[in-house]
């Protein structure tokens, strides 16, 4: 039985409110018994879209706000970060293991997302993404 209900938080985009992210996946991973590898991959794949959102959308302005929202239910977490930035093109993006990119600072948050959720999708031209963490196999 869920008893974690859906949560909703915004913050401001400042890299210090990385903390009440941290805080969110700790309190979800204890609530649902996620194990520690498993809780590794939800940490670091919503870490990254939020750092993201503060970077790359909001532009490290604090005047904007990161929406993120959280949705359990029996067969998966669902995580929901929205942003207000003018959005991306997702569908076309670096493949950072490639030879050119390897050495590049940047470029991995999203390849790391798509690699430790279950599925990643975005919408909204880039401004929001879902990242979903399959809980139970039934």
């Amino acid at each position: 039985m869920i008893a974690m209900e859906t949560q909703e938080i915004q913050i401001s985009s400042k890299t210090e409110n990385l903390t009440v992210i941290e805080t969110l996946v700790d309190e979800v991973c204890e609530e649902f018994k996620i194990n520690e590898d498993y809780y590794g991959n939800i940490l670091i794949a919503l870490t990254e879209a939020v750092t993201n959102a503060i970077q790359h959308g909001n532009k490290y302005d604090p005047e904007k706000s990161i929406n993120l929202q959280f949705v359990p239910n029996q067969k998966e977490l669902v995580f929901t970060i929205k942003d207000q930035g003018t959005g991306f093109d997702f569908n076309n993006l670096p493949d950072p293991t490639e030879p050119d990119n390897i050495q590049k600072p940047h470029g991995r948050g999203i390849y790391l997302m798509k690699h430790l959720a279950d599925k990643v999708e975005f919408s909204d031209k880039g401004r929001a993404v879902e990242l979903n963490f399959v809980i139970s196999a039934n």
